[in-house]
């Protein structure tokens, strides 16, 4: 528990995710500076609420005159993926205590999950190096955006560059993801969502309209396609 050599092996494991967030912690907090937030709100920002896509909606879609309604309901909507990424953990957390389990779930993220899935998968893992690992992510994620924020003060820098770093996350998140049939539904559905969405002069609610397009058109096609399925395997009894 918390000894040097799990300290060693978290710190070894966190160095890619560290120097990814720096890459892309820097533009978001330069975004956080462009709608008037400070270095300290924005650290309390990445500490307390630690979502990569999350903090680059909130700039992105305060900027678009988006509501704080439609704000709030966008960012819930796609952090909803880091319950799933917790809640796949629990065999892990058995044997550990509930107050360890919690902080290990509370700070769980994409890249993060990916680097403990395959340690605890390859056996040399365990919850306490995972949490050492998110932590120190976390620490690299706050100190760069904090680091954007005195950028973003210090120079002029457009904010179409700094605001790319938000669809290159969006990028990776989904080509990370399998290449099933319901998840190019929910791709394509997504994007037709939102382009109509701005069509039709909805710019602010349109990430919230793609977003809901692209998962119900996922369900429903899933639903479709398991109903076709029983029934084919119906006929052939």
């Amino acid at each position: 528990m918390f000894t040097r050599a799990h300290i060693k092996d978290s710190f070894s494991a966190a160095i890619p995710v560290m120097l990814g967030y720096v890459a892309i912690g820097i533009p978001c907090g330069i975004l956080c500076d462009s709608i008037g937030l400070n270095a300290l709100q924005v650290f309390l920002l990445s500490a307390l609420f630690y979502s990569g896509a999350g903090q680059f909606m909130i700039p992105n879609m305060y900027l678009a005159s988006s509501s704080v309604a439609s704000i709030v309901a966008s960012v819930s909507l796609v952090n909803t993926r880091q319950m799933l990424y917790s809640a796949s953990f629990v065999p892990n957390c058995k044997n550990v205590s509930k107050r360890l389990a919690f902080f290990f779930a509370a700070t769980v993220t994409d890249e993060t999950y990916g680097v403990s899935t395959q340690r605890f998968a390859e056996g040399d893992w365990s919850v306490d190096r995972a949490l050492m690992l998110n932590l120190f992510s976390q620490t690299s994620w706050a100190l760069s955006n904090v680091v954007g924020v005195l950028v973003g003060s210090a120079l002029s820098i457009p904010l179409n560059i700094a605001s790319f770093a938000m669809t290159s996350i969006f990028i990776c998140l989904m080509v990370t993801q399998k290449l099933t049939s319901a998840n190019i539904v929910a791709m394509v559905a997504a994007m037709l969502g939102v382009y109509l969405a701005k069509l039709l002069g909805l710019t602010g609610p349109a990430i919230l309209v793609g977003a809901l397009v692209g998962v119900a058109a996922a369900f429903a096609f899933s639903a479709i396609v398991g109903k076709s399925g029983s029934k084919g395997g119906a006929k052939e009894r």
